[in-house]
């Protein structure tokens, strides 16, 4: 199966602590992809260095056979490769639709000398319109596309942020504990649509999760982190039962 992106030898440190100690990593596409460890152990770290938002001190990141070490988070963007947060930062006062529609990109309809002429935005609009559809109804928020993002739960506003991702063309999408905070149900129904996500849409998953009771069904493959390395990949439930997973756990 191809590699979609590999870390090679990553490194980051905050003063003497050495977050990310040597990070090698190759991660598949079309895969949903889980990352686990104990708390400080640099997983969210990891995520923060792939997306451009930390520099790396050393090694390199390479994307879809592109070196893309030392390129901002807005130029990975364009490439299809997004970060999403723990806690969703929707448009409260828009509709779910309408915050769909704010993340279409390549709109001439922006541009200040497009704009007065509707023939030069029509067509793109009314694209951004379907498109918004289609996926609203793929992440089960289409009876809600004329409420209020406030109006949503905290596992709805997960969803959004997942749609408001896939408007913008990702090919490659990291998520930060999308299970916190939470209850299982709902925990459950949005990796049932983070899973059909990958298999529809051939979009590459890299999800980092605490709640690995939850997660763990859902993964296809899994990394293991601790103290800034990974320790052990392959299925799911190989690297949980992979005794230096369980004594990082342990503290062991």
């Amino acid at each position: 199966m191809k590699i979609i992106l590999s870390c090679k030898n990553v490194k980051k440190y905050f003063g003497a602590l050495a977050a990310l100690n040597g990070v090698d990593i190759d991660i598949r596409e079309g895969l949903f992809n889980l990352i686990i460890g104990p708390n400080g152990s640099g997983k969210t770290t990891l995520i923060n260095v792939i997306a451009g938002f930390y520099n790396t001190d050393e090694g390199k990141i390479i994307y879809e056979d592109r070196d893309i070490t030392k390129l901002p988070p807005h130029e990975r963007f364009k490439l299809g490769l997004v970060r999403t947060f723990q806690i969703p930062v929707p448009f409260l006062k828009l509709t779910v639709l309408e915050n769909l529609l704010t993340a279409a990109r390549d709109n001439p309809g922006e541009k200040f000398i497009y704009a007065p002429i509707k023939r030069f935005w029509k067509n793109k609009e009314e694209e951004a319109y379907e498109t918004a559809l289609r996926i609203l109804s793929i992440v089960n928020l289409y009876n809600l596309k004329d409420s209020p993002s406030y109006a949503l739960s905290g596992g709805q506003l997960k969803l959004l942020e997942v749609a408001r991702v896939l408007m913008c063309n990702a090919k490659f999408i990291m998520m930060d504990e999308p299970a916190a905070g939470i209850n299982p149900t709902l925990a459950h129904e949005i990796f049932t649509y983070l899973k059909s996500l990958v298999k529809e849409l051939k979009i590459t998953l890299l999800v980092i999760e605490h709640r690995l009771d939850l997660a763990l069904p859902y993964a296809d493959y899994a990394y293991a982190m601790s103290n800034g390395k990974i320790i052990s990949e392959g299925k799911p439930e190989e690297v949980l039962n992979d005794q230096k997973v369980i004594e990082s756990y342990l503290g062991k």
